[in-house]
């Protein structure tokens, strides 16, 4: 069995041109079965920002958290549960203001924890989080993925270089608000239909 976590973004829903990339991106992935997908809509706003008490209730172990720590730490718990259980992730990500919209980053502070998803060594930190599939599905509206302008391809990889995740594939619509924007579009969902598992 193939866990897939699909992690999404967009605030525009089945209109977003990130979410159809990565909608066919999971198509593609699940065509043969044996595959589970857990899906993570960041839009939703429902990923808490990190605050004293909660970075200091996510660094509390389990056992000796206080009940209210507990509470702060479960949203941190279960984000990490889901990404260390899966093998694959797609992300879906428009670009916002040349960077990764601001839940993306909320929701990589409650995901980074010292012990868990990576570690302090004489050498500097090292990422635990090792042999999983990133697909990035990918759109913006006028900057260029992968460009010296796009913050958002390149922090969100090296960020998951951090957690140890170093096998990225990015599927891109970019400048997607020009004339060619539709062939575009139509190009990274072709693209995105052609992905399998075993790629």
């Amino acid at each position: 069995m193939t866990n897939i976590l699909h992690i999404t973004a967009s605030i525009r829903g089945d209109e977003s041109v990130s979410n159809q990339i990565g909608n066919a991106l999971l198509s593609s992935l699940t065509a043969d079965g044996g595959t589970s997908v857990t899906t993570r809509d960041l839009s939703k706003n429902d990923i808490p920002f990190v605050d004293a008490a909660r970075f200091e209730a996510n660094l509390t172990p389990a056992a000796d958290r206080t009940p209210e720590q507990a509470e702060l730490a479960a949203i941190s718990d279960t984000l990490i549960e889901e990404l260390m259980a899966a093998d694959v992730l797609v992300f879906s990500v428009p670009v916002y203001n040349f960077g990764v919209p601001a839940v993306v980053k909320a929701w990589a502070d409650l995901v980074a924890r010292a012990g868990t998803t990576f570690k302090y060594t004489e050498n500097g930190p090292v990422g635990l989080l090792n042999d999983k599939k990133v697909y990035l599905a990918a759109a913006s509206g006028g900057t260029p993925i992968g460009s010296g302008m796009d913050y958002m391809s390149s922090w969100l990889k090296f960020f998951l270089g951090f957690l140890g995740i170093s096998d990225v594939e990015v599927i891109a619509a970019d400048g997607i608000m020009g004339q060619d924007g539709p062939a575009k579009i139509e190009a990274a969902i072709e693209k995105a239909s052609r992905v399998s598992v075993a790629a």
